[in-house]
């Protein structure tokens, strides 16, 4: 069964996502530089599906294969 994304947050440098098989996932926020430069309140406007997450005011998309695999933005 594919992972999905359960949840979402950041620390001052990292993106977290949690995921359905119960690992969590670190990225530098540096990979996205749109995220990076986002406020908290347009970070936490994310949308979760079961490829990955979405941030349709900043035209974000990150797919969980993607960050599997290392991958930044």
């Amino acid at each position: 069964m594919p992972v999905s994304p359960i949840s979402v947050r950041f620390d001052d440098h990292t993106l977290w996502v949690e995921l359905s098989d119960g690992r969590t996932l670190g990225a530098p926020l540096a990979w996205f530089p749109k995220l990076a430069h986002a406020t908290p309140e347009q970070r936490a406007t994310v949308g979760l599906s079961r490829l990955g997450l979405h941030w349709d005011a900043l035209d974000e998309d990150i797919s969980i294969a993607g960050l599997l695999a290392g991958r930044g933005g």
